[in-house]
Protein backbone atom coordinates (compact mmCIF):
# COMPACT_ATOMS: atom_id res chain seq x y z
CA UNK A 1 0.00 0.00 0.00
CA UNK A 2 2.95 2.09 -0.08
CA UNK A 3 2.53 5.76 0.98
CA UNK A 4 -0.42 4.80 3.46
CA UNK A 5 -1.37 2.35 6.16
CA UNK A 6 -4.63 1.46 7.13
CA UNK A 7 -5.71 1.27 10.68
CA UNK A 8 -9.41 -0.17 11.23
CA UNK A 9 -10.83 1.64 14.01
CA UNK A 10 -12.92 0.78 17.16
CA UNK A 11 -14.10 -2.37 15.85
CA UNK A 12 -16.57 -0.86 14.01
CA UNK A 13 -16.49 -2.18 10.37
CA UNK A 14 -15.56 0.63 7.97
CA UNK A 15 -13.67 3.16 9.84
CA UNK A 16 -10.11 3.32 9.16
CA UNK A 17 -7.21 5.43 10.48
CA UNK A 18 -5.16 6.49 7.68
CA UNK A 19 -1.78 7.32 8.22
CA UNK A 20 0.59 8.43 4.89
CA UNK A 21 4.36 8.54 4.31
CA UNK A 22 5.93 11.88 4.51
CA UNK A 23 9.01 12.74 2.83
CA UNK A 24 10.34 15.58 4.48
CA UNK A 25 13.89 17.61 4.74
CA UNK A 26 14.86 21.24 5.65
CA UNK A 27 12.55 22.68 2.83
CA UNK A 28 9.60 21.29 3.60
CA UNK A 29 7.43 18.02 3.18
CA UNK A 30 5.55 16.13 0.28
CA UNK A 31 2.61 13.73 0.93
CA UNK A 32 0.40 11.65 -1.00
CA UNK A 33 -3.36 12.71 0.67
CA UNK A 34 -4.85 9.94 -1.85
CA UNK A 35 -3.92 7.40 -4.08
CA UNK A 36 -7.08 5.13 -5.57
CA UNK A 37 -4.93 2.27 -6.35
CA UNK A 38 -3.75 2.62 -2.39
CA UNK A 39 -6.87 2.99 -1.05
CA UNK A 40 -8.79 -0.02 -3.41
CA UNK A 41 -5.67 -2.53 -2.42
CA UNK A 42 -6.93 -2.06 1.55
CA UNK A 43 -9.85 -2.68 0.69
CA UNK A 44 -11.61 0.88 0.41
CA UNK A 45 -12.70 0.97 -3.12
CA UNK A 46 -14.71 4.08 -3.69
CA UNK A 47 -14.88 7.29 -5.95
CA UNK A 48 -14.75 10.63 -4.83
CA UNK A 49 -17.02 13.62 -6.33
CA UNK A 50 -16.74 16.35 -4.15
CA UNK A 51 -13.85 18.47 -2.01
CA UNK A 52 -15.12 20.46 1.05
CA UNK A 53 -13.34 22.75 3.15
CA UNK A 54 -13.79 24.55 6.55
CA UNK A 55 -12.52 27.05 8.84
CA UNK A 56 -13.59 26.96 12.96
CA UNK A 57 -12.62 28.48 15.86
CA UNK A 58 -11.93 26.47 19.18
CA UNK A 59 -14.63 24.87 20.62
CA UNK A 60 -16.81 25.20 17.63
CA UNK A 61 -18.75 21.82 17.27
CA UNK A 62 -19.99 20.72 14.08
CA UNK A 63 -22.81 17.88 13.70
CA UNK A 64 -23.75 15.22 14.03
CA UNK A 65 -24.54 14.99 10.66
CA UNK A 66 -25.53 12.62 7.79
CA UNK A 67 -27.33 12.42 4.30
CA UNK A 68 -30.63 10.37 4.31
CA UNK A 69 -30.11 9.78 0.77
CA UNK A 70 -27.31 10.46 -1.61
CA UNK A 71 -25.10 9.19 1.84
CA UNK A 72 -22.25 9.65 1.62
CA UNK A 73 -18.49 8.59 2.60
CA UNK A 74 -15.86 10.58 3.85
CA UNK A 75 -12.11 11.20 3.99
CA UNK A 76 -11.62 14.31 6.50
CA UNK A 77 -8.46 15.09 7.35
CA UNK A 78 -7.15 18.73 9.51
CA UNK A 79 -4.91 20.68 7.42
CA UNK A 80 -4.15 23.65 10.53
CA UNK A 81 -5.00 22.85 13.88
CA UNK A 82 -6.54 19.62 15.60
CA UNK A 83 -10.06 18.34 15.86
CA UNK A 84 -11.85 15.64 17.76
CA UNK A 85 -13.29 13.74 14.92
CA UNK A 86 -16.49 11.07 15.44
CA UNK A 87 -18.23 8.91 13.44
CA UNK A 88 -21.54 6.85 14.57
CA UNK A 89 -22.96 4.10 12.69
CA UNK A 90 -26.24 4.06 12.14
CA UNK A 91 -26.58 1.17 9.74
CA UNK A 92 -29.77 -0.55 10.31
CA UNK A 93 -29.09 -4.07 11.00
CA UNK A 94 -25.29 -3.77 11.55
CA UNK A 95 -24.18 -5.18 14.90
CA UNK A 96 -22.15 -2.17 16.08
CA UNK A 97 -25.34 0.16 15.11
CA UNK A 98 -25.55 3.19 18.04
CA UNK A 99 -22.06 2.88 18.75
CA UNK A 100 -19.44 5.83 18.61
CA UNK A 101 -15.24 6.14 17.41
CA UNK A 102 -13.55 9.29 18.07
CA UNK A 103 -10.03 9.89 16.89
CA UNK A 104 -7.78 13.54 17.49
CA UNK A 105 -6.45 14.11 13.97
CA UNK A 106 -3.91 17.04 13.73
CA UNK A 107 -2.17 18.80 10.89
CA UNK A 108 1.25 17.71 13.11
CA UNK A 109 0.49 14.02 12.80
CA UNK A 110 -0.99 14.30 9.08
CA UNK A 111 -3.57 11.25 9.66
CA UNK A 112 -6.51 10.93 7.98
CA UNK A 113 -10.06 9.78 8.91
CA UNK A 114 -12.48 7.45 6.38
CA UNK A 115 -15.95 7.17 7.57
CA UNK A 116 -18.13 4.85 4.83
CA UNK A 117 -21.63 6.02 4.10
CA UNK A 118 -24.32 4.90 7.02
CA UNK A 119 -23.22 7.13 9.59
CA UNK A 120 -23.75 10.47 11.07
CA UNK A 121 -20.21 12.81 11.45
CA UNK A 122 -18.97 15.56 13.65
CA UNK A 123 -16.10 17.29 15.48
CA UNK A 124 -14.76 19.94 18.12
CA UNK A 125 -11.86 21.57 17.43
CA UNK A 126 -9.35 21.73 20.30
CA UNK A 127 -6.50 24.01 18.75
CA UNK A 128 -7.47 28.28 18.63
CA UNK A 129 -8.50 27.97 15.28
CA UNK A 130 -8.96 24.50 12.69
CA UNK A 131 -8.81 24.07 8.61
CA UNK A 132 -10.92 20.81 7.78
CA UNK A 133 -11.19 19.18 4.56
CA UNK A 134 -13.04 16.08 3.24
CA UNK A 135 -13.36 14.18 0.19
CA UNK A 136 -17.13 12.90 -0.25
CA UNK A 137 -18.43 10.42 -2.52
CA UNK A 138 -21.41 11.56 -3.49
CA UNK A 139 -22.75 15.05 -3.69
CA UNK A 140 -24.02 17.47 -0.90
CA UNK A 141 -27.90 17.18 -1.03
CA UNK A 142 -29.78 20.40 0.45
CA UNK A 143 -33.37 18.31 0.59
CA UNK A 144 -31.64 15.12 2.20
CA UNK A 145 -29.72 16.79 5.11
CA UNK A 146 -30.65 15.38 8.86
CA UNK A 147 -28.54 15.22 12.19
CA UNK A 148 -28.37 13.92 15.56
CA UNK A 149 -27.88 16.05 18.42
CA UNK A 150 -24.22 16.40 19.71
CA UNK A 151 -24.65 15.12 23.18
CA UNK A 152 -27.51 12.51 22.32
CA UNK A 153 -27.09 10.20 26.05
CA UNK A 154 -27.60 6.95 23.91
CA UNK A 155 -24.96 7.35 21.92
CA UNK A 156 -23.00 8.72 24.72
CA UNK A 157 -20.15 10.66 22.66
CA UNK A 158 -17.54 11.40 25.17
CA UNK A 159 -16.41 14.89 23.56
CA UNK A 160 -13.31 16.43 25.33
CA UNK A 161 -15.09 19.43 25.93
CA UNK A 162 -13.76 21.30 29.52
CA UNK A 163 -15.96 20.87 32.29
CA UNK A 164 -18.25 24.28 32.52
CA UNK A 165 -17.34 24.56 28.69
CA UNK A 166 -20.36 25.32 26.73
CA UNK A 167 -19.44 24.25 22.70
CA UNK A 168 -20.29 26.52 19.91
CA UNK A 169 -22.81 25.12 17.63
CA UNK A 170 -24.60 26.20 15.25
CA UNK A 171 -28.72 27.05 15.55
CA UNK A 172 -29.10 24.18 13.00
CA UNK A 173 -27.20 21.71 15.22
CA UNK A 174 -28.91 23.03 18.07
CA UNK A 175 -32.33 21.96 16.74
CA UNK A 176 -31.32 18.20 15.83
CA UNK A 177 -32.89 15.34 17.09
CA UNK A 178 -32.18 12.61 19.41
CA UNK A 179 -31.01 9.36 18.34
CA UNK A 180 -33.85 6.46 17.20
CA UNK A 181 -34.51 3.78 15.34
CA UNK A 182 -36.00 6.02 12.55
CA UNK A 183 -32.51 7.44 11.88
CA UNK A 184 -31.15 3.97 10.92
CA UNK A 185 -30.13 3.89 7.17
CA UNK A 186 -30.59 0.39 4.96
CA UNK A 187 -26.98 -1.15 4.42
Amino acid sequence: MGNFTFEKCGGIEGLYLIHPKVFGDNRGYFMETYNYNAFKEAGLDMVFVQDNQSSSTKGVLRGLHYQKNHTQGKLVRVLSGEVFDVAVDIRRGSKTYGKWFGVTLTAEKKNMFYIPEGFAHGFYVLSDTAEFAYKCTDFYDPSSEAGIMWNDETIGVEWPIPEGVVPNISEKDGKHPAFSEDIALDY
